[in-house]
């Protein structure tokens, strides 16, 4: 099955266009995408929020599966300082977003690195293992207000 191949450029998710359509990929890559750059909401602990601002996905309210959500937290890293702890979050949120992969089976592992790429750039290299096909990585940069 294929899916609208979705990139991550910049600030932002992007369609590639491929002759006079768009392109078409298996659906991972998109799906790390969304999973990533999504924003989930708030857990009630997360201090650096405020309480009328923590974001999410509307159709959270009504997931198929019992809490499920969709997205990460990294939208919370925008405005820190660029910290080793900073750096663990970031690593934390994106397993985190991307457990599903796992949960549902697409994925045998899943593994991140976050390093600063430079002054206002957090880099993520996400790594998944599935078992029918080599080892995939992807690598996505977005930027830090916080520097």
């Amino acid at each position: 099955m294929s899916d609208l191949r979705t990139v991550w450029r910049d600030l932002g998710g992007d369609w590639l266009v491929a002759g006079p359509s768009l392109a078409e990929d298996d659906g991972l890559e998109t799906a790390v995408v969304l999973s990533l750059f999504t924003d989930r909401v708030a857990a009630e602990g997360d201090t650096a929020v405020e309480p009328t601002a923590r974001r999410g996905w509307w159709g959270d309210a009504y997931p198929e599966v019992a809490g499920d959500q969709i997205g990460s937290r990294l939208w919370q890293l925008a405005r820190e300082k660029q910290l080793p702890a900073v750096l663990a979050r970031a690593e934390l949120y994106a397993r985190e977003a991307l457990q599903w992969l796992v949960d549902d089976g697409v994925a045998s592992s899943v593994t991140v690195q976050a390093e600063v790429v430079r002054q206002g750039v957090l880099g993520l290299l996400v790594t998944i293992t599935r078992s029918a096909t080599p080892v995939i990585r992807f690598r996505f940069e977005t930027f830090w207000k916080g520097a």
